[in-house]
């Protein structure tokens, strides 16, 4: 009897766990976030996190939007709710939301909880995490496509690297990815893609992932192209001992508009199309037979 009282124990537990596996997801904080019902009203404190809800189709769903969420054009519609590190309480509330997609690192979600909203902490700081966030919403919104378009995207990423001119890769890259100046390192998500791409980056990820530089390292480091936002471009020349960077010299400049740039640091579903980016300044820069450089690469 007691072996029999034993193995029912064991069996309702069992039993138990895989209703809350079933009912409920972890997310990046160790939280349990319940999957039903279905969220219907979504609020996303992260750009990368609303270009995934739109990624799998879902946009309709979104209710409100951080303010630095710009992509697809029509999230800009939306009600602005604040940052991801400010979001503003009152007005999530207002928006009746039935989920509340924030960074793991939002100063907010604990009071989010306490007020009874139902709060998904994910970030997808590199390109490995960025499709396991798009599986994870996949799940949480009930969509079964998230699969297909992780595979979509992996194959995008590799046609892209497939695009990097022989003579590109192993080329050693600076990247600036905002006045400071601050450049993104080895470690960061945008770090990766040049990697992925075949490139070498100057900048140590022992860093940071996005530190700020000493401008005179990069004149000692010497890279073999430039890659910068085009709202800094046209102060390079003028930093003291930049004009001896053969980079610039030689006309080996990416220069990437906002919207482009913008692409390039989320790590989210258009992260083929940033690596795609790269690539096609790189057959500028390097897809000339005779070996020299044909033109100044300027990303569309």
């Amino acid at each position: 009897m007691k072996v029999l009282r034993g193995w029912m124990c064991a069996a309702a537990c069992l039993l138990m766990a895989n209703v809350h596996a079933d009912t409920t997801l972890l997310d990046d904080r160790g939280s349990a976030v319940a999957l039903l019902p279905v969220p219907q009203r979504i609020v996303s404190l992260l750009p990368s996190l609303t270009e995934s809800v739109c990624a799998l189709g879902q946009c309709a769903r979104l209710v409100g939007v951080d303010r630095y969420s710009d992509y697809p054009p029509s999230v800009r519609n939306l009600p602005n709710v604040g940052g991801g590190l400010d979001p503003n309480i009152e007005a999530i509330i207002a928006l009746r939301p039935d989920l509340v997609l924030v960074a793991s690192s939002a100063p907010g979600t604990e009071r989010l909880r306490a007020l009874g909203l139902r709060v998904m902490a994910l970030e997808p700081k590199d390109s490995a995490n960025a499709e396991r966030v798009l599986l994870t919403l996949g799940q949480m919104l009930g969509v079964g496509t998230a699969q297909a378009l992780v595979q979509a995207i992996e194959a995008d990423m590799q046609a892209a690297t497939a695009r990097v001119p022989a003579r590109a890769r192993g080329q050693r890259v600076y990247f600036e990815i905002s006045p400071g100046p601050y450049a993104a390192s080895t470690s960061s998500f945008l770090g990766q893609t040049l990697q992925r791409l075949g490139l070498k980056n100057i900048v140590e990820g022992s860093l940071g992932p996005f530190p700020k530089i000493n401008p005179e390292m990069v004149v000692r480091a010497q890279p073999d192209v430039v890659m910068v936002g085009d709202s800094n471009a046209d102060a390079l020349q003028s930093r003291p001992g930049w004009s001896k960077l053969t980079a610039l010299q030689n006309h080996r400049l990416c220069v990437f508009g906002k919207g482009d740039a913008d692409v390039l640091v989320r790590a989210g579903p258009r992260m083929a199309q940033g690596a795609a980016l790269v690539a096609r300044c790189l057959q500028t820069l390097y897809g000339d037979e005779r070996g020299t450089v044909s033109a100044k690469g300027v990303a569309p």
